[in-house]
């Protein structure tokens, strides 16, 4: 079933240049990049977008983390892409992750994992209507 999901090139991966390698990465995977740009994310939307680890100890890391140096925000699509692009990722901790995954080839730490990807359909609604309108989406 064709579905979308959405992605985060974090900071670590555009400080060095890293987007068009992932992109290559991903669309071998078979997903298609519909929507992307580059921006500078808002301590407000950070806040917003992690609110869900607002108790944790990392959150305020985490905010600044994303907030450092622009991201790159995509909506993917393709066969189960949710799924899909969570395998492509690979695991949270690069040192866990699978040969040729994204994390396994472009990842600092587990902290900078070069990388977000929604966790589910519901949640790639959300992510993605935060981002993007959906005229910018073309596909």
């Amino acid at each position: 079933m064709t579905e979308r999901t959405f992605s985060i090139i974090k900071p670590d991966a555009t400080r060095r240049n890293l987007t068009g390698a992932i992109n290559a990465v991903i669309e071998k995977a078979g997903l298609r990049i519909v929507a992307q740009k580059r921006i500078k994310m808002s301590r407000a939307l950070a806040e917003e977008f992690y609110g869900v680890h607002k108790e944790r100890p990392f959150f305020g890391e985490l905010v600044e983390f994303m907030t450092s140096e622009p991201v790159v925000v995509q909506v993917l699509e393709g066969d189960n892409a949710v799924a899909k692009y969570r395998e492509v990722m690979g695991a949270t901790n690069p040192a866990n992750a699978d040969e040729g995954t994204i994390r396994k080839l472009f990842a600092v730490n587990v902290g900078e994992n070069s990388v977000h990807g929604s966790d589910s359909q519901d949640n790639a609604a959300i992510e993605i209507a935060q981002f993007f309108k959906a005229e910018e989406i073309v596909g």
